[in-house]
């Protein structure tokens, strides 16, 4: 029995297929494009190689297409067949395998940390696991489980830059701002293609109001990224938060055409961050143009794949924002039905989380602003189970606010907007917001402080672009 390079032992006797597999999860960690490619190489080499078999059903599945289902299916039907030759970690692979394409997250987070517990340098599925916690929305969940392997790994191990990158991340999305950055430059500084450390960083940076930093932090020239996989455009999304934070709005129009939609394809459409980057700029009064078009016409053919709430939220998102709204019902129909018939993580929350959830921006986007606010408000600190990070989930925080302001409900904006500029006190945009609503409230005395505190940050950032384009 062969042994992968952190050590641990593989069901099968094949270098070529051990070294094509290292090479495949390292390339999946980096955010690359030839994961797919190694594992096939693997199975050439042994296709009789169950841990290959597992990772090729988990590359399918990050395709996030159900068309692809039947062919995982066919193969756990093989490993089970085989699983009396199989080692203990290969079927806890093929287990947690299983319960994704269930849609049971959670029994999939399990059984991978049921594999960390006993190998703990299994890096696939330390990263899935982090994965599949970032999309149920369970911060503490991320942050445990990266402590609880820790102690195994060191700067001599292979891969170990991308376990601080996962630190990072999850010691943000917990609070920890501090160590979250120190634990994220260091992953940048061993391994700097690491997209996962920088945007790790980058969320740090956005959640602690350093915007001009921020920028400077993601200032990559596009082809430095070009053998990257459609995850850049993640990270090019956080720059366009950054430039919209400092209400640099055509800046953010470039980044998103330019550097965010050149991921787009025939068979794949970054709908998720260029959606939340437009309503973003929507709401603050930017005409985006005809750019829903593209990502309404794609996603009205994804409105029964039901694999990840965070993906139909933005694919109803974006239907509503286009006006498609018979559209945006079929897929809460669909929604309601998924629901009903399905079991698991995944169907609780589409029904407890996500219908309400896509209620809610059709009524926003159908100008129904009271009754987005109704259903908004009770689930406003609810929202993580449909997964992403915090910064994903403020654009919901956001669509409530306009809502609040539009519709009139000044008491409710005042709290979400005195909230806001408590967490936010860096943005401009948000004293401003908040200093209309105490206006329109009569709180004359504080208005002013708010209008002033707006001011100041104008100057500041005036300041700031003066000395930049001295520079």
């Amino acid at each position: 029995m062969q042994r992968d390079i952190r050590g641990l032992e593989v069901g099968t006797e094949s270098e070529e297929a051990v070294r094509n597999l290292d090479l495949g999860v390292a390339d999946y960690l980096d955010y690359g494009q030839t994961a797919g490619a190694r594992v096939k190489a693997a199975l050439e080499a042994d296709s009789n190689f169950a841990l290959a078999q597992c990772y090729r059903g988990y590359l399918l599945m990050m395709l996030e297409n159900r068309a692809v289902f039947p062919k995982i299916q066919a193969t756990l039907d093989q490993l089970a067949a085989a699983r009396d030759s199989m080692t203990r970690r290969e079927q806890l692979h093929a287990d947690a395998l299983q319960a994704w394409v269930n849609g049971d997250l959670i029994s999939a987070c399990l059984a991978w940390e049921a594999i960390l517990a006993e190998w703990p340098r299994d890096l696939m599925a330390l990263k899935l696991h982090h994965t599949m916690a970032f999309y149920t929305g369970r911060s503490h969940v991320l942050r445990s489980v990266v402590e609880g392997v820790l102690g195994e790994w060191d700067e001599t191990t292979p891969g170990y830059s991308n376990v601080q990158g996962m630190y990072a991340y999850a010691l943000e999305e917990c609070g920890d701002y501090e160590n979250a950055e120190r634990w994220g430059r260091e992953a940048t500084e061993r391994n700097p293609g690491d997209l996962w450390a920088i945007h790790s960083v980058a969320h740090v940076l956005e959640m602690q109001g350093r915007y001009a930093e921020g920028s400077k932090w993601l200032d990559y020239p596009a082809e430095h990224w070009a053998d990257k996989n459609f995850f850049k455009a993640h990270v090019w999304w956080h720059n366009g938060l950054f430039a919209l934070a400092q209400e640099k709005y055509d800046d953010a129009l470039r980044i998103l055409d330019e550097e965010m939609a050149s991921v787009n394809s025939d068979k794949y459409v970054d709908v998720s961050n260029q959606a939340a980057l437009l309503k973003r700029l929507e709401i603050a009064g930017v005409n985006v143009g005809d750019r829903w078009d593209a990502l309404a016409a794609h996603s009205e053919t994804r409105i029964n794949d039901h694999i990840l709430p965070f993906r139909d939220a933005h694919f109803c998102l974006s239907l509503a924002a286009r006006g498609k709204f018979d559209v945006a019902r079929e897929q809460i129909d669909s929604l309601f039905t998924f629901a009903r018939s399905g079991e698991g993580w995944t169907a609780d929350t589409t029904e407890k989380i996500l219908i309400p959830l896509c209620e809610a921006m059709i009524a926003y986007e159908a100008g129904e602003y009271g009754k987005a606010c109704d259903i908004l408000w009770p689930l406003r600190n609810e929202m993580a189970p449909i997964g992403g990070s915090l910064a994903q989930r403020d654009l919901f925080t956001q669509i409530l606010i306009d809502s609040a302001v539009r519709a009139k409900r000044l008491g409710m904006a005042r709290s979400l907007l005195s909230e806001r500029v408590a967490r936010f006190p860096g943005a401009r945009r948000n004293w401003s917001d908040y200093a209309s609503v105490l206006a329109d409230l009569g709180e004359t005395d504080r208005a002013a402080q708010a209008r002033s505190r707006a001011s100041e940050l104008e100057t500041g950032a005036s300041h700031a672009r003066t000395k930049e384009a001295i520079q």
